[in-house]
């Protein structure tokens, strides 16, 4: 491990329309003491060869090739090859602002954290603005989590030494693993900090399951059930307050 190394972990598949400008505000960072680990994820587009033109530029860039099997997979392929001390993800088709990964280690080091977050904009394909900015909480532990999820993978960044090794579910098919994770990690911390300043930009597409609750009304109910083993009052509560959350999260 590489102290104040920060490794950025980016699944992709079938991203040639994005990726590019998504290492594009990478290369801004006004920190750059990282590496980015791209796990292509079997793409069918030239998605690969962008990152292989970038990779040659810039040997911070890795490319990892993968048979197709879904980003939680594709993403613990990246974790095990990272060697920084810090960790934080970005999707192939999102944005950092420049200022992102300086002002996040930051904010991390000033409340003596171990895992931060931040607000971020919501755009649509083109790069316009759906929705409202989501602005997080200033705070959130276990149980807050698990009445509606503030910490997206965009905006997440935790130290590795205090949260130690973990990983993504694979048998959770890259359906609520993120969830699952940030619930992993706030059994062992037992708080994160979000950060209110807007610092990234996430990319709602029209038929994607985080916009369309009703596709993971299942997979979030068997995470409270199954995974967590929280009985099934318990769940149902639970589920009850993430689906009233996630009416106003994306009423806007």
């Amino acid at each position: 491990m590489k102290q104040n190394l920060v490794s950025i972990i980016t699944p992709m598949y079938n991203a040639e329309k994005y990726v590019a400008q998504t290492i594009e505000s990478v290369l801004a960072q006004t920190y750059k003491n990282w590496e980015m680990i791209i796990v292509n994820d079997g793409s069918k587009d030239s998605s690969d060869k962008i990152v292989e033109g970038y990779a040659q530029k810039d040997s911070r860039i890795k490319l990892i090739n993968q048979p197709n099997a879904g980003s939680a997979t594709a993403r613990n392929n990246a974790l095990r090859n990272a060697q920084g001390q810090y960790i934080c993800f970005l999707d192939a088709d999102d944005l950092w602002d420049a200022v992102f990964l300086e002002k996040q280690i930051n904010f991390l080091k000033e409340k003596n954290a171990a895992l931060v977050f931040s607000s971020y904009r919501r755009i649509d394909e083109q790069g316009e603005q759906k929705l409202e900015p989501f602005i997080v909480p200033e705070s959130v532990t276990y149980k807050a989590l698990l009445k509606t999820c503030s910490i997206s993978c965009l905006t997440a960044l935790y130290d590795r030494e205090q949260v130690g090794e973990q990983y993504f579910k694979d048998e959770l098919k890259s359906l609520r693993d993120d969830f699952v994770f940030w619930l992993q990690a706030l059994k062992k911390i037992k708080i994160a900090y979000g950060n209110i300043e807007i610092l990234a930009s996430y990319r709602v597409f029209a038929n994607s399951t985080t916009g369309n609750k009703k596709k993971v009304i299942k997979p979030q109910f068997m995470v409270y059930y199954k995974v967590e083993k929280l009985g099934l009052i318990k769940s149902l509560y639970y589920l009850a307050h993430w689906a009233v959350n996630g009416f106003f999260k994306y009423r806007k």
